[in-house]
């Protein structure tokens, strides 16, 4: 269903509507089109992505829309730390998200 990248880069520099911020994440991981836009959509579709092969998630803008979509984003991140520690931390070893904020980046742990 997925095409394996290395790494998968959402750039929310640039976006201006909580939709843009779901058409970032539909295009940027390659999810279907019936991606509904929400939450528990990408939800349904990041837990289709894991596999045996890995995840690298580059998070970048998230620092100029955090004020705007602080609800939101924080939604985001919770379900990227949940989804790293799905199925009882299987593939935990070999899912990496990082945010990029400025100069500096974390890791989602």
């Amino acid at each position: 269903m997925y095409k394996h990248k290395e790494k998968y880069t959402l750039d929310f520099t640039n976006v201006k509507n909580y939709y843009e911020i779901h058409q970032v994440i539909e295009k940027e991981l390659d999810f279907p089109d019936y991606y509904g836009a929400n939450w528990d959509a990408f939800w349904d579709c990041a837990t289709d992505m894991v596999s045996g092969k890995g995840l690298n998630i580059e998070i970048i803008g998230l620092d100029k829309i955090y004020a705007k979509y602080q609800e939101d984003i924080d939604i985001f991140l919770k379900m990227l730390k949940m989804l790293k520690h799905s199925y009882n931390n299987k593939y935990s070893d070999i899912i990496t998200i990082t945010i990029h904020h400025g100069q500096s980046k974390v890791e989602i742990a």
